[in-house]
């Protein structure tokens, strides 16, 4: 069967060949110095893949099965991962593709948003009721600590633009502050996150005006 790799924008064939898979097309156009980069590779299985050296920077692997593939040497600056399995992948330099690492590092009380339905739930798991007036903290006992698990248990926030694009009609934008190192381990930072992380414990401070960041016309 004959497998293409196109560019991701254009649609321009950067590699093809006759073979069993696309994993086995893209590992040839690896060895044989293809430029991979801007690639569209999303949703591709690649588990186990060897991947050694790629220049794959700016490609599309969102949703890709990267499990336990050789990223070894791999470009994959500006790649886009959002979804994808890096599980158990060998060779991930995470700093150099989580821009949201930085958070990491903040000393002191750091503020990101929380998109809730109109029942003050996580629209995508429900669960905690975080605008019930009565609490004004929240934790839970058991966050996902694997950072190559992009969704994982604990409680979900996000950068501003990434709670916009996920906005629908009745929900709300709260404005939610914890510390990165408090309690111990409090955030999880998933590898090649597109603005989404978790933490295991936070505090509601606020509320952003949808009419003000232009979500709702007055």
């Amino acid at each position: 069967m004959k497998f293409e790799i196109k560019h991701r924008y254009c649609g321009s064939v950067l590699f093809s060949l006759e073979t069993a898979s696309m994993k086995l097309c893209i590992e040839a156009a690896i060895k044989s110095g293809t430029n991979l980069s801007y690639a569209d590779l999303s949703s591709a299985d690649l588990r186990s893949a060897d991947l050694r050296s790629a220049n794959l920077s700016s490609a599309d692997l969102s949703s890709a099965n990267l499990r336990s593939a050789d990223l070894r040497s791999a470009d994959l600056r500006s790649a886009d991962l959002r979804s994808a399995d890096l599980r158990s992948a060998k060779g991930l330099n995470k700093n150099l593709i989580t821009p949201l690492r930085i958070l990491l590092d903040q000393p002191g009380p750091i503020w990101a948003y929380k998109l809730v339905n109109a029942a003050g739930q996580g629209p995508f798991n429900g669960g905690i009721n975080y605008i019930d007036p009565k609490v004004e903290t929240f934790s839970v006992a058991n966050a996902n600590k694997d950072e190559n698990e992009q969704c994982g248990a604990g409680i979900n926030l996000a950068t501003l633009d990434w709670v916009m694009k996920e906005w629908k009609p009745g929900y709300r934008i709260l404005i939610m502050e914890f510390f990165a190192h408090e309690p111990k381990g409090n955030l999880i930072v998933p590898t090649g996150t597109d603005g989404k992380f978790r933490v295991k414990e936070c505090r509601r401070v606020g509320e952003k005006s949808l009419t003000e960041i232009g979500l709702v016309k007055e």
